[in-house]
């Protein structure tokens, strides 16, 4: 079998790679490393690696990586058949590795390399608005959310880079906390429309997001079905008080609270609204999310 690796060329975890994960890999399989060097190479990486005929892509790193490597693989997906994903967690959130019960053990990986049977998986296919305001494609294999999520995304862009990445991680979500402002949106699925202020919303193929957040801890990503959670205008402290539980897998009762599921959503706002997915900011409103099932096949 003739893997490519994506590495993320920053991560904390290189070393490890290197030393224990890849030679265990090169045991087994014909493997070519491809690391990346500056932002959003995994997906220009991923794009190449597609058209070279590998029988896997597996992306080293974390959500973002994933999210990088996901988006190039399926820029080539008119053009050529796509090679089943992988992936070794090696990021500071590797949210959808454990929504999928996946280690950074290279003996996991190699036994689903061996068995060779990926399974298909969904995605989320996000159409929105750039800064010019033109639209644009983006997607995603775990979260996708607006308010919050993006608010600690533009919060960790202003952090120290001399911080972990969990330390950066954790200032940030705190600062949003006490500076983000609800925001006014429409959110219409196949079973709900919903107008008002919000906190968060998020639209959920994986069960957690930012770093064990499980927004949606029932969701499974072959189902065809999108978990959503909206939060709304809900009183800070009460917010804080119900992360908590949320960071338990436990869901909340609360009528400012809404749990969903939908193949569609469609979101709006007088507003411009961002959108993230898995880290990365994509985006603005309007937007229309849909899933495209069994989209990838994926070593899990």
């Amino acid at each position: 079998m003739k893997i490519a690796i994506i590495l993320n060329g920053i991560s904390k975890r290189k070393k490890k790679f290197y030393k224990k994960i890849l030679p265990a890999l090169t045991s087994k399989f014909s493997v070519e490393v491809f690391e990346t060097q500056f932002s959003n190479h995994a997906r220009q990486l991923a794009a190449e690696a597609v058209t070279k005929n590998f029988d896997g892509i597996i992306s080293a790193g974390g959500d973002g990586t994933l999210n990088q490597v996901v988006n190039g693989m399926m820029s080539e997906a008119h053009q050529h058949p796509l090679p089943a994903l992988g992936l070794l967690p090696l990021g500071s959130g590797n949210d959808f590795a454990e929504a999928i019960d996946l280690s950074d053990n290279p003996n996991h990986l190699i036994e689903l390399l061996i068995q060779n049977q990926p399974k298909p998986t969904d995605i989320g296919k996000v159409i929105c608005r750039n800064k010019e305001d033109q639209s644009i494609e983006h997607y995603f294999i775990n979260v996708c959310s607006l308010g919050m999520g993006p608010a600690t995304v533009l919060q960790m862009d202003k952090s120290p880079t001399w911080l972990s990445a969990n330390l950066r991680y954790l200032t940030s979500v705190i600062l949003t906390f006490f500076t983000h402002t609800p925001e006014e949106v429409e959110l219409k699925t196949s079973g709900l429309i919903w107008k008002g202020k919000v906190r968060a919303i998020a639209i959920a193929n994986g069960q957690s997001f930012g770093s064990k957040i499980y927004i949606a801890p029932d969701a499974k990503p072959d189902d065809g079905l999108f978990d959503i959670f909206l939060a709304a205008d809900l009183p800070l402290f009460k917010f804080l008080l119900y992360l908590q539980k949320i960071k338990s897998k436990k869901k909340i009762s609360d009528p400012k609270i809404i749990y969903t599921s939908t193949s569609h959503a469609a979101l709006s706002s007088s507003n411009k609204i961002m959108l993230e997915a898995e880290g990365e900011l994509i985006g603005f409103l309007p937007a229309t999310v849909n899933v495209m099932t069994e989209q990838i096949r994926f070593f899990r």
